[in-house]
């Protein structure tokens, strides 16, 4: 076993950046390394159950909210969305280059065994309950016990 660490903070609910955290998180958990992925605001799109648009949340608000922001299969792309087709371009590519596509690339990272922790901030902001998550999700953690988590290792924020 490796004392490597590698925390990921993912912020971004950018299907490329999306991409950037979960091709980082498997390769370094496939050489060895302990990997921590900590999903927060829009990062939370990614680990939704829901893959699709869905009132999730607690009030109104956050129902309306978290529609709004989708799921994994509503994810822009940074730059150049064009009303939300490229990531569909860019898994159409990815598939033709036998390039390993996003949800391919999660489930190498839970088939690796890199763990999944909600920030407690947005949880609690965003009215979700744990159910509205995959199963995979290890805890929810405020930002001291994530520092504490990610202790003597390296982290990466991806916005």
């Amino acid at each position: 076993m490796s004392n490597k660490k590698l925390s990921i903070v993912c912020f971004s609910g950018n299907f490329d950046k999306a991409i950037a955290a979960f091709t980082i998180a498997s390769g370094a958990k496939a050489v060895g390394y302990e990997v921590n992925l900590f999903f927060t605001f829009w990062g939370l799109n990614i680990i939704k159950k829901k893959k699709g648009r869905s009132f999730l949340g607690k009030g109104i608000l956050s129902k309306f909210f978290n529609f709004l922001m989708g799921g994994l299969k509503n994810l822009p792309l940074s730059r150049l969305n064009f009303g939300g087709i490229s990531p569909k371009l860019l898994t159409f590519l990815m598939k033709k280059r036998n390039v390993a596509t996003l949800e391919e690339l999660i489930k190498a990272s839970i088939d690796l065994g890199v763990n999944f922790y909600i920030c407690e901030m947005s949880y609690v902001i965003l009215g979700y309950k744990l159910d509205d998550f995959i199963p995979q999700i290890k805890g929810i953690l405020g930002v001291s016990k994530f520092l504490e988590l990610s202790q003597d290792g390296e982290i990466i924020f991806i916005s």
